[in-house]
């Protein structure tokens, strides 16, 4: 096969004896349906957790929107997007949901628009401004006072255009008016509860109180008087009797009167550090939330304080956003992507937690439900398919995480770091056993031989390094280093025997090695009948369907085949999981493409039980669990 014009050079086991490389391989009958999204991004989005009449709290991570029922453990999606979800809005029916995206990979399909779709039946029912929106849709809201006749939305151009839209108007919508509202970011846009001719936005260095009249716009800019302007105005909320509220990056809260664009009460100190959230709950009573300080604060009528306040645990990081629970009940959205519920007078537990940074390293436990996860944000966490929970995490690791690898006996996990080191844990104590280091760049790959007596570990460096484990995982003596390949190493697989290990590059290389002396084996057509524990390496015999026609090499970034051998899953650039039969040994083979990333799928392992195959993003920071079908 050839990629960006270099050949690679793949032989055929013997029992191909009449290989035909024009004949055109068939998808599996098995099929992916997406059970489980794990993660949220709060890191820099906000107003995106909502409480549904249905008991489900409604947020989104990469392209996914979450419809999830905390008490019945239940998860449904939205899958309509091509891209990051960026903003969301509930109308006031509380059953029609408007969500906007970002531009993306897919020139026709990928720009930036909302979409308007039924919490009931997921079913999409107007497309609206797709070529109309610049980079992003950051700010999506229904008007309220009418019953939600009118959207509006923020876009992420230059000028950050704010736009009406008649939403229900044909699939399409409808858009009444437009106008450049700032040069500077706008974080958040609202309508007037009781008036559907107001508007209100707010962002860096500004309050700006729009009216609509006879479909045009016109805007008058809140004036701070005496008061410190801020610079960020953070958050907006509007109490029952039509003031708005606005909480800063000074850790005030405004209250500016019905109707005017100055300042009528200051509640000044109201945080330590920027106020990122502001609610009213369903009694009337104000909540705020903090950045810094981490604490929720409650008001009364009069905006004093009540003395009921908590913290949020560290762990979990800023309030991004607050939003009414059932009862009392407060939901937490935080800025390091976890989501906790609880109320000012009980604990904040977690109901949704995930990584805040690029994800690559993923593997699946060897005789259990269970996976892995470790990412660039130093955390690992140990994830039980079944209940959908977290079983364990490491938050504490010296370096971000690139790679990991489960012993075959499940009681230890090798993983590779952004740096020269790897890391041995104790999966049922979570401590450190031992670390190493192995030339002066990132660790890429880590894998343990089949029977566990041996450790590979490929580096950035362009070398593999080869360990003997001893002691049940706790010694690890080096056996030399594989040199060889001219490029980074990117994937390694081990021989069923436990004898040989195929490695592949950043420039196509696939080379072969004994594992014992850690000398290449240069007659690759004398392995072409070995048999393979696993299929990690892109580039392979077994795999070259997995490569669409004009790929550039990077396109395919990871791939696994599962353990009863029919089937093999590839995750590409385009934030797509495929789905292939095994071996995937014809050049053009048909396969099923499942959407929901947004990002790079970096990584991509089944269960020990083939039940289930997980999906990571990259820069999306999603882990998808998807069932087969």
């Amino acid at each position: 096969m050839y990629l960006r014009g270099r050949a690679v050079t793949l032989y055929a086991p013997s029992e191909f004896g009449d290989y035909d490389v024009g004949k055109i391989g068939e998808a599996p009958n098995e099929k992916l349906k997406l059970e489980w999204v794990y993660g949220y991004r709060g890191r820099d989005c906000r107003s995106n957790v909502h409480l549904l009449p249905t008991g489900e709290i409604v947020y989104f991570v990469a392209a996914v929107v979450v419809l999830y029922n905390v008490e019945e453990q239940l998860q449904r999606h939205y899958l309509g997007h091509t891209d990051d979800v960026k903003s969301i809005a509930i109308h006031p029916d509380k059953i029609t949901i408007a969500t906007g995206q970002v531009a993306g990979h897919d020139k026709k399909l990928g720009k930036p628009h909302v979409r308007v779709w039924s919490s009931v039946s997921l079913q999409t029912l107007h497309v609206i401004g797709v070529g109309e929106f610049d980079r992003s849709v950051c700010c999506v809201a229904f008007s309220k006072a009418d019953g939600g006749q009118l959207l509006c939305a923020v876009d992420e151009a230059n000028e950050h255009v704010l736009s009406v839209w008649d939403w229900q108007k044909g699939e399409k919508g409808h858009k009444i008016t437009e106008t450049k509202s700032s040069t500077e970011p706008v974080l958040a846009a609202e309508f007037h509860p009781q008036d559907k001719h107001c508007l209100m936005t707010c962002g860096k260095g500004q309050v700006t109180f729009w009216t609509l009249d006879g479909g045009t716009l016109s805007k008058k800019l809140g004036l701070f008087d005496k008061n410190d302007k801020p610079k960020f105005v953070l958050c907006l909320a509007f109490a029952d009797n039509g003031d708005a509220l606005t909480g800063d990056s000074n850790g005030n809260i405004f209250v500016w009167g019905k109707g005017g664009n100055r300042i009528t009460h200051a509640l000044t100190g109201a945080h330590e550090g920027g106020v990122f959230s502001l609610l009213f709950m369903k009694d009337g009573i104000l909540v705020s939330g903090g950045g810094k300080d981490k604490k929720i604060i409650q008001w009364d009528a009069n905006y004093r304080k009540t003395n009921a306040e908590t913290v949020i645990a560290e762990q979990y990081g800023p309030v991004r956003t607050l939003t009414q629970g059932k009862g009392n009940m407060v939901v937490v959205g935080t800025t390091r992507n976890c989501i906790l519920q609880g109320s000012l007078d009980l604990e904040f537990q977690p109901i949704v937690q995930g990584h805040m940074d690029e994800l690559w390293g993923m593997a699946a436990h060897p005789n259990q439900n269970q996976f892995l996860t470790a990412g660039y944000d130093k955390h690992v966490y140990l994830w039980d398919a079944l209940s959908h929970s977290v079983v364990w995490s490491n938050k504490d690791l010296s370096d971000g995480a690139h790679c990991a690898s489960f012993h075959p006996e499940g009681n230890l996990i090798a993983i590779g770091t952004q740096t020269p080191r790897w890391i041995i844990l104790d999966v049922n104590t979570h401590e450190v056993v031992t670390t190493h280091t192995d030339g002066n760049e990132q660790i890429e790959c880590i894998e343990y031989s089949p029977d566990g007596n041996s450790l590979a570990v490929g580096s950035r460096d362009n070398h593999i390094y080869i360990y003997q484990v001893s002691e049940k995982g706790k010694k690890y003596s080096r056996i030399g280093r594989c040199s060889g390949h001219t490029s980074f190493i990117t994937h390694l697989d081990w021989s069923a025997d436990s004898q040989q290990l195929q490695s592949n590059s950043g420039d196509y290389e696939v080379l072969y090695w004994n594992a014992s002396t850690c000398k290449q084996i240069t007659a690759s057509s004398s392995l072409r009948d070995v048999v393979w524990a696993t299929q990690y390496c892109t580039l392979g015999f077994n795999a070259c369907g997995l490569w669409p026609e004009g790929a550039d090499g990077t396109d395919v970034n990871g791939c696994c085949k599962n353990n009863k051998q029919n089937l093999i899953a590839s995750g590409d650039d385009n934030g797509k999981v495929n789905l292939f039969k095994y071996p995937c040994s014809q050049p053009k083979t048909h396969s099923h493409a499942y959407g929901g990333h947004s990002s790079h799928v970096t990584t991509i392992r089944f269960l020990h039980d083939d039940s289930r195959l997980i999906s990571v993003g990259g820069k999306d920071m999603a882990i998808l669990q998807w069932e087969i079908q």
